[in-house]
Formats: structure tokens, C-alpha cells, sequence
């Protein structure tokens, strides 16, 4: 009996009356109820055949199922496991639960009744009734020695030979994935070129973003924005190359010992480039970018937004090594630790996500940015949660030269006659979307007026004289992230330099 079953053995034998199995594979479950029912009877119940026999899934009975619960509510004919497969859409039954709620208590306090119910669903859903009767199990995704088991067995079955080598990338390169997602990848890649190599990595990849497509949680995302695209943030920008070499260099960074990089958290002024980074990061690590909606996760039901936060974990780690942007943070956080602040469920999805963070030792690289750090709960930013906290300001002198450079380069519209010394003189407390905004306002006015066909200093700067920057119209907000700011020690992602040439 292997660490999975034992431990599902042990919920049993501790007289746990409702385990509910989150899981998809009910062949996978099949087996590993079987192989702890060594004396207990074992009944299946589906919407498919009602009462079924559980080892040849033939349909014993047509009831619904109340009437399949209510045979068992006064069993007393030994051990009986009920297996209820994909009832959770019958969970909001009050007849159903009355029902579930019996057979629990007598199992828990009746003598000689013993009757453990299993809920085998792919999708978690815990009535305010049942949730101090229900022990959630999860069947843990395979492990690197059971991965390359399951593809040495895969090749044996096939009398098809594979060097260590290849078997070890691929390896790697399933992590995360549950058994029937490896299988079900391998007979692909088999099918499709009658041979399996380290080739098929990239069709292990595709197949993960299906994954990621189909979860509702999180957003595969594609971008072409590189590090030169980001105008300034030197300093931020240094210590993510240096990153990403060990990134893209993992195994030879392990066995030397260096750590695994965990993620930073970036925060300061809207509108200075820290989603840019966060979209940058994921083309310089040369691996996938994962955005994370912490208000998808919430649910209506008893540990729905728990589960949907473990499943979006499971799948960022399945997909790993990735890059997983939380963007503005802290309006998801607000209030937590405040009287009449977060309410309980965000309160746990906040420390569940602190944990995580604390302890994953995987490829997860996380790039979390908050444009207010006031609203942010003072745990997340203590040390070790990420490797550095960057501070994103006002762009500076030089930094601003950059970003117009840049916006008029990418459309096309830069000329030696452009006066960059009038533009910074005018733009001091711009951030960058301001003067990407005023570039593009000031392009569209040239294409209009039929006498122009070249961007000037002057088109520029009538634009910026009817701008209204960030710095001015969030002045009172600005000040206060400030002053929050005072109190912390973060770096700079800027070097320091004067504000103007």
C-alpha cells in the first residue's frame, strides 16, 4: 500500500463519514478505493446507470438517488463503502443532504453501522450542512520517479526503446501532469510520428495550455514585449537578466546550490511599466506568461474559492516552469486584518496564497504588482515571500527620453529634428503611459491635417500642454503611496540619476 492509500485508509479507519474525492480520473479512484476495501462492501451510484456495479460498471438498479441513499441509511450488514460519482449538481437537494447528513451521523455514533461515503467529483462543491462531516482528498499528481515509471511502462508495452536521457527531459517536462494527462499525451505524440523524442516537449507544452484554457481560473497569455521595450528601470532590469540565467540554467543552478528564484513584487506609480515588466519577464525567461484574476477564484459554495485557488496552483505548477502574474494585488487583499474588512473567504484565499508563496519550491516565477501598497496586509511583504521588492517611481530624465524614443520609433515617426531636451522640460512627473498616450494623440493629429506629414517638436508639445498627467490629476493617492513607501525598505527599479538632462 502505497503513501496515497494509506493515507486514505487512515480517513477511514478514523470513522471520517464523507470523503470527497476532487478528481477527474475515476478509473485512477476505482483503483484506489479498491485496493483499501479489503472487507468492505463497495456500492456505486452515478447519474449515468444509477446503481451500478463498481467493478464491471453494469447497472444493477435505475434509482435516483435518494432512493439509493435511503437502502443505506439503516444498513447494518457490515463494512460498506457508497461511491457517489459527479453528484455535486444534486448538493443543493435539501432531501439529499438530509440523507448524506443520517448516514454520517451513524456512522460517526450508531454501533455496528458502518457506512463511508465517497464523493468522486471533478468539480468541489461543500454545503454549509455538510461541511464539518466532509474530508476533502486529493490524489497527488505523480511524482518524477513515477512519471519516468510511467513512461518506461508506456515504452515496454510498446517494445519501443528510449535513451535516459530523452526519458529524463520529458520527464521534466510532465511535471505536474496526472498520470492520465502523461498517458493520454504519449499515445498522441506516438500516433503522430509512430516515435517518441525530446521533440515532443513541444507538444507537452501545447497540451498544458489547453489545460490552462480550460480552467476558468487562469489566462495563458502571448505577448512580444521584450526588456528593450521598457524604457528605465535599470536596476530591476539588471537583476532580472541575472534571474533569468539561472532560470534558463536550472539544473546546473541546483546541483551548484543556488535556490530556486521565488518572484518580486513590484510596486509604485500607475502607469510606469510594471505590467510591461511582467509581460517582459516572461519573453526574457523564455517560458509561458500565466495571469491569475483573484476575484475568478471566488465561489458561492463552502470551499469552492479555496478549491478554485488550489486548482489554479496545481495548474501553474503543472505548466511550470512559467511565469504567474498577479496584477494590482491589492485589490483583491484590501482590508484583511482590519475590523469589518475582508470577508472570511478572502481572509483564507490570503493565507493560503501567503503559504504557497512561502513554501513552493518550484518553477512558478511569480510577478505580483500593486499600484497602492497602503491596502496591502503587512505579511505579504515580509522577507522570504518574494526575492526582492522593487519600487517603480516617476520615470526620470533619461528614462523619459527612452520611452518617447521608443513610442516614436515603434510607429515609425522618429526624426533627428525631434527636440527631446524641450519634451523633458515639459513632461517632469509624466509617467509613461502619459507620453505614450501623447505620442500617439499627436501622431493621429498629424494624419489628419492634410499639410503635415512629419511629427515635430511643437505637434508634441501642444499635445503635452493639454495633458493632464497622472502625477497631477492622483496627486493626493500619489502622496499617500509615498508615504507608505517611507516606512519600507525597498529598491529603487530605477538607477539614480537627475531628473533632467
Amino acid at each position: 500500500m502505497n503513501n496515497t492509500s494509506h493515507k486514505l485508509a487512515s480517513y477511514v479507519d478514523s470513522l471520517r463519514p464523507i470523503i470527497y474525492i476532487n478528481h477527474f480520473d475515476f478509473h485512477a479512484t476505482d483503483l484506489l478505493i479498491k485496493e483499501i476495501a479489503t472487507t468492505a462492501n463497495v456500492y456505486e451510484y452515478n447519474d449515468a446507470g444509477g446503481h451500478v456495479d463498481f467493478d464491471t460498471k453494469i447497472s444493477k438498479s435505475n434509482f435516483d438517488l435518494e432512493t439509493f441513499l435511503s437502502a443505506f441509511d439503516n444498513n447494518e450488514s457490515g463494512e460498506s463503502f457508497l461511491v457517489l460519482k459527479d453528484i455535486h449538481f444534486y448538493l443543493d437537494n435539501p432531501k439529499v443532504i438530509a440523507l448524506l447528513k443520517s448516514i454520517a451521523f451513524k456512522n460517526l455514533y450508531k454501533d455496528n453501522f458502518y457506512t463511508t461515503i465517497f464523493i468522486v467529483a471533478s468539480q468541489l462543491i461543500i454545503p454549509a450542512e455538510l461541511d464539518k462531516f466532509i474530508t476533502v482528498f486529493e490524489v497527488p499528481i505523480p511524482n518524477i520517479n513515477q512519471i519516468r515509471g510511467i513512461i518506461q511502462q508506456f515504452l515496454q508495452d510498446l517494445q519501443f526503446d528510449m535513451t535516459d536521457n530523452v526519458i529524463e527531459e520529458l520527464a521534466l517536462s510532465f511535471k505536474g501532469l496526472s498520470e492520465f494527462e502523461i498517458i493520454q499525451i504519449l499515445n498522441l505524440a506516438y500516433q503522430q510520428g509512430g516515435y517518441i523524442d525530446t521533440n515532443d516537449k513541444q507538444l507537452i507544452i501545447e497540451e498544458k495550455e489547453q489545460i490552462i484554457k480550460k480552467s476558468g481560473t487562469l489566462e495563458i497569455l502571448n505577448f512580444k514585449e521584450t526588456l528593450d521595450d521598457v524604457g528605465g528601470l535599470d536596476n530591476l532590469k539588471s537583476w532580472l537578466t541575472q534571474k533569468a540565467k539561472i532560470f534558463n540554467n536550472l539544473d546546473q543552478a541546483i546541483k551548484f546550490g543556488v535556490d530556486i528564484p521565488k518572484g518580486i513584487m513590484l510596486i509604485g506609480m500607475p502607469g510606469c511599466g510594471k505590467s510591461l515588466v511582467a509581460k517582459a519577464t516572461s519573453h526574457l525567461f523564455e517560458v509561458p506568461l500565466l495571469r491569475l484574476d483573484i476575484g475568478k477564484l471566488l465561489g458561492k459554495y463552502v470551499g469552492e474559492s479555496e478549491e478554485n485557488l488550489s486548482r489554479a496552483i496545481r495548474i501553474a505548477e503543472a505548466v511550470s516552469p512559467c511565469i504567474l502574474w498577479i496584477d494590482e494585488i491589492e485589490k483583491a487583499f484590501a482590508g484583511i486584518g482590519e475590523s469589518g474588512g475582508a470577508s472570511d473567504v478572502t481572509t483564507r484565499l490570503f493565507g493560503n496564497i501567503l503559504t504557497w508563496i512561502q513554501d513552493k519550491e518550484n518553477t512558478v516565477f511569480i510577478v505580483a504588482t500593486s499600484n497602492d501598497i497602503s491596502k496591502l496586509p503587512a505579511e505579504f511583504l515580509r522577507k522570504g515571500r518574494f526575492d526582492e521588492l522593487f519600487f517603480v517611481d516617476f520615470p526620470n530624465g533619461d528614462e523619459r527620453k527612452k520611452i518617447f524614443e521608443i513610442h516614436l520609433k515603434r510607429r515609425n515617426k522618429w526624426n533627428r529634428m525631434i527636440d527631446i531636451i524641450s519634451l523633458l522640460k515639459e513632461t517632469d512627473g509624466y509617467s509613461g503611459a502619459d507620453i505614450e498616450a501623447v505620442v500617439k494623440e499627436t501622431i493621429e493629429n498629424v494624419f489628419l491635417d492634410p499639410e503635415k506629414d512629419t511629427v515635430t517638436t511643437d505637434d508634441l508639445l501642444a499635445v503635452i500642454k493639454t495633458t493632464k498627467c497622472l502625477s497631477e490629476s492622483l496627486k493626493d493617492k500619489i502622496d499617500k503611496i509615498r508615504k507608505s513607501l517611507s516606512k519600507m525598505n525597498v529598491k529603487p527599479a530605477s538607477e539614480k540619476k537627475k531628473n533632467n538632462p
